[in-house]
């Protein structure tokens, strides 16, 4: 069993800025994110701010609640396009979706109905209970990978059934699972396994992605915080990084 206090420290040195956020919440009224059209605004004003220069916002899709449809999520981007073109902001937006893992997912895969990826890769964001992983989850991810599409896990640090034991992180990161974690985890915003959790990914160089998970402006403010810390440098120091090869796509 893997310890999750098992560490490997690993130095940096100089960063290059993240220009691209691939995991928010940034649609209104679609989840539990922004409200409304000011809010979205206000926000994405803050991101441009921070130096980003695409966000892809990636709404919840799940089957007992968010029922997001790829037409739902794209009629609200154009929308938000339209306002962002209209105020002259410099920021390009996409949507994609973040699947939670259930069997109404795996059913939309099966179906082998259109899903929203992102990216050459068909990079497809999807998260899970944070409490206990879908039973079907193996099954899920092969059927992803074997429709095309590269899966990326959203914040595995924040899966409590992972701080006792790791070896189910490192089988599915050895399936080809991606990783991505949220920059808010490195200040213990969400707890202090979390926290621990995070760092433990970045010493190990397996960040694929860090990422907002931006849902309001305390989220955004508390990034603030997160950019200071040695971790987010050491995250966006990692050569693995993939955040800003999504600036082409």
């Amino acid at each position: 069993m893997i310890s999750l206090f098992k560490r490997h420290i690993a130095s940096y040195g100089d960063t290059t800025p993240i220009k691209v956020d691939m995991h928010s919440h940034l649609l209104p009224a679609i989840d539990d994110g922004c409200k409304n059209y000011e809010e979205s605004i206000h926000l994405i004003e803050q991101f441009i701010d921070a130096g980003y220069e695409k966000i892809i916002t990636t709404p919840h899709v799940m089957g007992d609640f968010y029922r997001n449809t790829p037409e739902i999520i794209l009629d609200k981007l154009d929308k938000l396009r339209d306002i962002i073109k209209q105020m002259g902001l410099k920021i390009e937006i996409d949507a994609a979706a973040e699947y939670y893992a259930d069997d109404y997912f795996l059913s939309l895969v099966e179906k082998e109905e259109q899903l929203l990826s992102f990216g050459k890769k068909r990079y497809i964001l999807f998260e899970t209970s944070y409490i206990n992983p879908f039973p079907k989850i193996e099954q899920l991810i092969f059927l992803l990978q074997a429709s095309g599409y590269t899966p990326i896990l959203a914040h595995p640090e924040r899966y409590t059934y992972l701080y006792d034991n790791l070896d189910r992180l490192y089988q599915w990161r050895e399936k080809g699972v991606l990783l991505q974690i949220n920059i808010n985890s490195l200040t213990g915003y969400y707890s202090k396994p979390a926290q621990k959790l995070a760092e433990l990914i970045i010493d190990e160089n397996m960040v694929d992605f860090i990422a907002s998970d931006c849902h309001n402006n305390k989220h955004f403010q508390n990034m603030k915080k997160a950019k200071k810390l040695k971790y987010y440098r050491r995250a966006i120091k990692n050569d693995k990084l993939r955040n800003n090869e999504l600036l082409t796509t």
